[in-house]
């Protein structure tokens, strides 16, 4: 009777593990039909000021300016800003991956890299997700010669015209975990402003 019982439990536990493995691989090949594209950058900070409604250098107060001509004399300008990517899924049912890598690049140039690391869903029939991927520089490495001025310049045109990326692309490289092992996407998916597919 015993063993009877056994045999039960790890035929449900593999019929489980099967109806897993059967979701997960659904939704990466919903994944591959779902459209991508960069939504908008918020919560620009360039040395700890907040750059998001500044639109030229004479918005910036003489505190603000001392502040900056500190930071680039000590060799070091953080730049912090949120890229908001959106998903759109044109399934019929939930699509999703469980990590993104990413390489962004500002004017066709490679300037960082980093990942989202956590499951991210997209709904349904057109239903769209906006994923927020944190980006983290230092502008003094990345402008390197530039004057004061020029750096400040490109702060506060990174986002373009109503704080849309104008100037952003980002590579992308979803992976999603089926029966715990990682499946990448081949290769990455280049996203900018326009709802593109993998």
């Amino acid at each position: 009777m015993k063993f009877i019982k056994a045999i039960i439990v790890q035929l449900l536990v593999l019929a489980m593990s099967s109806c897993n493995v059967l979701q997960q691989a659904s939704e990466i090949s919903r994944l591959s039909k779902c459209e991508f594209r960069l939504y908008t950058v918020e919560d620009v900070t360039l040395a700890g000021i907040n750059f998001q409604h500044v639109d030229s250098y004479d918005d910036l107060d003489l505190m603000d300016v001392l502040k900056i001509s500190s930071a680039v004399a000590n060799g070091s300008l953080p730049l912090l800003f949120s890229l908001n990517v959106q998903a759109r899924n044109p399934n019929s049912g939930v699509a999703a991956m469980n990590r993104m890598d990413w390489v962004l690049y500002i004017d066709d140039i490679e300037i960082t890299q980093g990942l989202v690391n956590e499951r991210i869903e997209i709904p349904p029939d057109g239903g769209v997700t906006t994923i927020p991927v944190g980006i983290h520089l230092d502008l003094m490495e990345v402008l390197t010669g530039e004057s004061a001025d020029a750096v400040i310049n490109f702060a506060l045109n990174l986002a373009g015209t109503g704080n849309r990326p104008t100037r952003i692309m980002l590579k992308a490289k979803p992976t999603i975990y089926v029966s715990g092992q990682a499946i990448e996407y081949p290769g990455y998916i280049k996203i900018k402003t326009e709802f593109t597919s993998l």
